[in-house]
């Protein structure tokens, strides 16, 4: 299958296992092998034997070096001369800008105005210059294409470059080499750069390992690429995994992962908001979204693990700490850390001191009161607490609710209130007989 490169040097018109070897010696000088660590956590979490191979650890925080630097390193010095040309959303921005800086290009890489300000910062740090233009990856990309033209700037695409399917190969080289008996191999796929290099390069060493890619739900086009085994292009919603935010798959990663890839799934926003979360607990990685759709896969049961060896491909480490936050207090509260609790009381001396005291009891840690003596919603008489509460997990949050019915405290039925309610019984009489069931 033939493919016209995207320069005039480029001559290379397939993707093959030689030159995904050759690759992996071109890109030594930039690119680290990364480490496989196996999860013993996520192995009795899943019934099977779990490694997770760590590109959130590579340089630039992210697998796409490998693939900028093979691209690079290939080309005329006349073609470096003149510069390169990148659109990215973060990740292959710094990849790209990293191995322009090692061979000597400049480097204009155009980012999505959304793009993360420290995804933005890391690529000036490279030596980038940063152009933002447009709401999306794919519109990053035209403006891309016109400065390559308009400039005369040598273009490194994302994903749908031969070189670049290379570069990503490696890891299946890798993987290979330091997992050669694993039943399955999980892969992040975007426009399927990664997903083609690792499945190629697993299939072309003989290995009979399965290989799934996964997507985010709300950026689906790969997937329906897939079933309908045609390109098909569906724009991407806002996603945790922002990095695989792209229209489909493309003209040269299609007929790849049509032939050597098993199955291509998504998975919802809250799984790889939990994934997020518990590779930074369990495991101690600070992981993206789109680095964690692999475990969210595995864990929302898109993938069979039971009794099995896995791969799971970690591609990436650059996450906003600011979201990294919210995501994680999120995750914990759906985990049942987090238990929130909104009681009313009689406002007299000693009503509070009482409440605490019965939560110190359960042994639950309070992170947060907010105490509210005005509101329409109650009479002046009263007041309203709401407790944000660390618990062990889901069952010691309900064991603390039992406790506080037990030492007195009636459950009050709130609509649409994530909280659950309380009223003491001093407080009950003074409240109309239709506000407590």
């Amino acid at each position: 299958m033939a493919h016209l490169g995207h320069t005039p040097y480029n001559t290379h018109q397939m993707v093959t296992l030689d030159g995904i070897r050759a690759a992996q010696e071109a890109m030594t000088p930039l690119v680290h092998r990364t480490p496989m660590l196996l999860s013993r956590t996520f192995s009795q979490m899943c019934g099977g034997q779990v490694y997770l191979k760590a590109e959130n650890l590579q340089r630039t925080g992210s697998f796409k070096v490998r693939g900028a630097s093979n691209k690079i390193s290939r080309m005329p010095r006349a073609l470096l001369s003149k510069g390169v040309v990148a659109a990215s959303a973060g990740n292959h921005a710094q990849g790209v800008a990293l191995a322009a800086r090692h061979f000597g290009a400049l480097c204009t890489v155009v980012m999505p105005r959304r793009a993360a300000l420290a995804k933005i910062q890391a690529t000036q740090d490279y030596g980038a210059l940063v152009v933002l233009s447009g709401d999306s990856y794919d519109e990053a990309v035209v403006h891309a294409q016109r400065l390559s033209q308009e400039e005369g700037l040598t273009y490194i695409h994302g994903f749908d470059d031969e070189h670049v399917i290379e570069g990503q190969g490696t890891v299946g080289l890798e993987i290979a080499q330091e997992v050669p008996d694993a039943d399955l191999v999980v892969v992040p796929s975007g426009g399927g750069g990664l997903l083609a290099g690792v499945a190629l390069a697993l299939r072309g060493l003989g290995l009979q390992t399965r290989v799934i890619g996964v997507q985010a739900s709300r950026a689906p086009g790969g997937r329906e690429s897939f079933l309908a085994r045609r390109q098909v292009q569906v724009p991407p919603g806002p996603t945790l995994a922002e990095a695989l935010a792209v229209g489909g798959l493309g003209e040269k990663t299609l007929p790849l992962i049509l032939k050597y890839v098993d199955d291509l799934v998504t998975v919802d926003e809250e799984a790889i908001a939990q994934a997020m979360a518990l590779l930074l607990e369990r495991s101690k990685l600070l992981v993206e979204g789109a680095g964690a759709t692999p475990l969210a896969a595995l864990l929302s049961g898109k993938v069979e693990a039971r009794g099995k060896k896995l791969v799971l491909v970690v591609s990436g480490g650059n996450a906003d700490l600011n979201l990294m936050a919210r995501i994680l207090e999120h995750g914990l509260y759906h985990a049942g850390r987090y238990l929130v609790l909104r009681v009313v009381l009689a406002d007299k001396p000693g009503q509070l001191a009482q409440l605490m005291a019965r939560l110190a009891e359960a042994e639950a840690n309070v992170l947060e009161i907010v105490h509210r003596r005005q509101g329409a919603h109650f009479p002046p008489n009263l007041a309203e607490v709401e407790v944000s509460l660390e618990v062990r997990n889901a069952e010691h949050g309900g064991q603390v609710c039992v406790f506080l019915e037990e030492a007195g405290y009636l459950r009050r039925a709130m609509p649409f209130d994530v909280a659950h309610s309380f009223v003491s019984r001093e407080a009950q009489a003074q409240l109309e007989p239709t506000a407590v069931p």
